[in-house]
């Protein structure tokens, strides 16, 4: 934890309050945060579902995309 507070520190999404074990998020670290959860929502878990084996066959473009890209990997 202490090696993930100090990257977070040193690229200014969180600041330490002084003389404390508290930190608090700046102002960019709270842009930086909104906008990593929201693309995460909005975009990487939804097509994640699509490509997933154990999910249900659909016709979205991307399964069929990772489906014809699977063999050529493997060959």
């Amino acid at each position: 934890m202490t090696y993930d507070l100090r990257r977070l520190r040193l690229h200014g999404i969180i600041e330490r309050i002084p003389h404390s074990h508290r930190y608090q998020l700046m102002s960019d670290g709270l842009r930086i945060a909104l906008f990593f959860s929201r693309t995460y929502a909005r975009l990487l878990r939804p097509k994640l579902a699509q490509i997933m084996r154990e999910a249900p066959p659909d016709a979205s473009f991307l399964r069929t995309a990772l489906d014809r890209l699977a063999p050529e990997i493997d060959a």
